[in-house]
């Protein structure tokens, strides 16, 4: 569910003293919109809810959550936004949130 090794990759990228900055910032981000989403979901912005989420997901290594917000994102490019399973892409987030949260201060021990 957590691509560590892009997690790594990001690290390294922005400088290990950067990192925890660069890693809330993309949080507070995410959880925005799935707040968002799960309160007041626009059909008419949900294709860009999509799109920002999945390269946010990206960035960070939630993988099974990026290829949700993939197919959501298609799906809204298709006018079939009806379709999106909101339900599954924000538990994915839940679940990769814990995950990456949980894992983090192993990923990096030295």
């Amino acid at each position: 569910m957590i691509d560590w090794n892009r997690v790594a990759t990001l690290r390294d990228e922005v400088g290990a003293e950067d990192f925890e900055e660069v890693v809330d910032l993309f949080l507070e981000e995410v959880d925005g919109v799935t707040s968002r989403l799960q309160v007041n979901p626009d059909g008419g912005t949900l294709g860009a809810d999509m799109h920002f989420l999945k390269g946010s997901a990206a960035s960070l290594g939630f993988s099974a959550f990026t290829d949700l917000c993939q197919r959501g994102e298609t799906l809204c490019a298709e006018d079939r936004a009806a379709e999106v399973d909101l339900t599954a892409i924000l538990a994915a987030y839940a679940d990769s949130k814990r995950l990456f949260v949980e894992g983090l201060p192993k990923a990096f021990a030295s």
